[in-house]
């Protein structure tokens, strides 16, 4: 959450106010309810909604939730850099989420004026880059605002922000290699298995079963 804040509610007895500089970490898994209720503070509100899948041997676990204040995150500060670790680790600091099913890696990098940011990055992980705000400069290209970098596995990154700085979000990942069959906000590996999904869903029974799991 960048500005503003977000009330969440869901069907395993949760409740949450996330607000700016806090992150919360949601995995559904064999299915959860919820709803967010999106509130502004002095007229903003901002923030990220990150969809990670899961490997089909863990599409059918429990639901987890947890929900961590700006405080929480931790700080790397580096030459004209400050990174906050939401996931994975930099500098001996490691984030407040761990997901062992893709490793992922997940930084808010603020750069000062012409500051650069390096990072190699795993030849195991995917990766990419978001800027939004500033500008900056990636392996020659320029990189405007609301501007999204795909990035290769082994590369390593070296960024350097504009006059007026640059935020980003540097996120990384390890592939699952399976396939992806999506509709709506479900997400399993074969046609069939989604729609068993939106029966349990219509049915209620999806709720029966997330209300179960311990």
């Amino acid at each position: 959450m960048l500005d503003g804040h977000m009330e969440h509610r869901d069907s395993m007895g949760n409740r949450g106010d996330l607000k700016a500089g806090g992150v919360q970490w949601m995995k559904a898994a064999s299915g959860v309810i919820h709803s967010e209720m999106p509130q502004q503070t002095n007229g903003l509100m901002r923030g990220f909604q990150l969809w990670i899948n899961l490997p089909a041997r863990e599409k059918m676990s429990a639901p987890a939730y947890q929900e961590f204040s700006a405080a929480a995150i931790p700080k790397v500060t580096l030459d004209g850099a400050t990174v906050r670790v939401l996931a994975g680790e930099l500098g001996g600091r490691r984030g407040v989420i761990d997901d062992p099913a893709t490793d992922v890696l997940y930084l808010d990098v603020t750069l000062a004026s012409d500051a650069r940011f390096t990072l190699p990055l795993s030849d195991t992980h995917n990766a990419f880059l978001y800027v939004f705000e500033g500008d900056a400069r990636l392996a020659g290209d320029d990189l405007a605002t609301h501007t999204l970098a795909v990035l290769r596995s082994g590369d390593t990154v070296e960024i350097q922000a504009g006059a007026s700085g640059a935020r980003f979000s540097l996120v990384a990942g390890r592939p699952i290699g399976e396939p992806v069959v999506q509709y709506g906000p479900f997400v399993m590996n074969t046609r069939e298995e989604v729609e068993q999904a939106i029966r349990d869903y219509q049915s209620g029974e999806l709720t029966r079963v997330t209300a179960a799991q311990p």
